[in-house]
């Protein structure tokens, strides 16, 4: 069954640090503190709506979560806790900075049943993660990512590209870290330039030159593809759409269907891997799972089309004995 999150945003609280690319007011488009009536309202609300409570997660979202006041940090899970003991949801996943994990905030939340922490790591390269300003450094990642293990919660990771000072090579670097800390699940953010922030004076001034949407696809896929051969769960490609994002939207990779062109790259990839043994055949049939015929033939059929600018010609089929990223081909004849 698929899983789901009742969000809550905790609008920019907890954050020490304003990070190049940062502007939680125009990310959640929330600006007012979130309190514990509001928790308990939104969730009494939810309940109505929820059949699947063992696959939905009570979710802070937005800030640093184990950063803000700790008095203010427990009142919200106070007023989540009842919902959880009484079997409405499963558990509660929160966000948060590496540098603001220890032993005594995962004993605080083992309490009040969190059971999912997503660290925003956004890079492992240090200078990266210093002229963005992040505040913390790839040492806090690594360490935070293996305490929250060892204590038993799962562990997601988020990461960007197309950072500050980025490169290809150091995202991909980035990527092949979090692989090695083993977690269970991860989101990648192409950057997007948000008004008000240091990224956008500087992308004015010509100081900053985003990604293009050809060269977030691409690497994002490569990135898909490694997390996905290491039994990584890619739960987030690209920014939500929605809120405030697009009044706040300057420059950088923001695409409604994000997720699906990076998807489909990457069936792109495994079906010219294949087409080297098929040299003689142009005229094919591609078997892939059914749910995932949209994703092999392309966003508006780019993959077909782009096959047949090379001299193919396939027809793309569902194969219910086949799993995601495993195709297979046959000629017509």
């Amino acid at each position: 069954m698929k899983h789901a999150n009742i969000s809550l945003f905790v609008p920019h609280m907890g954050c020490p640090h304003q990070c190049s690319f940062c502007n939680q007011k125009t990310i959640s488009g929330s600006v007012k503190a979130l309190t514990p009536e509001d928790v308990t309202e939104t969730l009494q609300k939810a309940i109505q709506d929820n059949n699947e409570p063992l696959n939905t997660e009570v979710a802070f979202f937005g800030g640093s979560f184990t950063a803000i006041p700790r008095d203010y940090m427990i009142s919200l899970l106070e007023a989540s806790k009842p919902f959880i003991e009484k079997g409405f949801f499963n558990g509660v996943r929160i966000s948060t900075r590496p540098d603001a994990i220890d032993d005594e905030i995962l004993d605080i939340l083992k309490q009040y049943h969190v059971k999912s922490i997503e660290l925003g790591a956004q890079s492992t390269d240090e200078e990266v993660l210093t002229l963005n300003k992040r505040g913390h450094t790839r040492e806090d990642i690594i360490k935070a990512s293996s305490l929250i293990k060892s204590k038993g919660f799962s562990l997601g990771l988020q990461m960007m590209t197309g950072l500050l000072g980025d490169t290809d090579e150091k995202t991909l670097k980035t990527g092949e870290d979090i692989i090695s800390l083993k977690p269970d699940t991860v989101r990648i953010y192409p950057t997007v330039v948000l008004e008000g922030t240091e990224l956008s004076e500087k992308y004015k001034k010509g100081e900053f030159v985003p990604q293009t949407l050809e060269n977030a696809v691409y690497l994002c896929s490569k990135l898909l593809r490694r997390f996905h051969d290491n039994n990584i769960r890619v739960i987030r490609l690209g920014l939500h759409s929605g809120g405030n994002v697009e009044d706040g939207f300057v420059a950088g990779v923001y695409h409604p269907a994000f997720g699906e062109l990076c998807e489909s790259a990457v069936y792109l990839d495994i079906l010219k891997e294949k087409l080297k043994g098929y040299a003689d055949e142009k005229d094919l049939i591609v078997l892939v799972k059914p749910s995932e015929i949209s994703k092999m033939t392309g966003h508006k059929g780019c993959n077909k089309q782009q096959l047949l600018n090379e001299g193919y010609s396939i027809t793309v089929k569902g194969d219910d004995g086949l799993s995601k990223y495993e195709l297979k081909l046959k000629g017509r004849k």
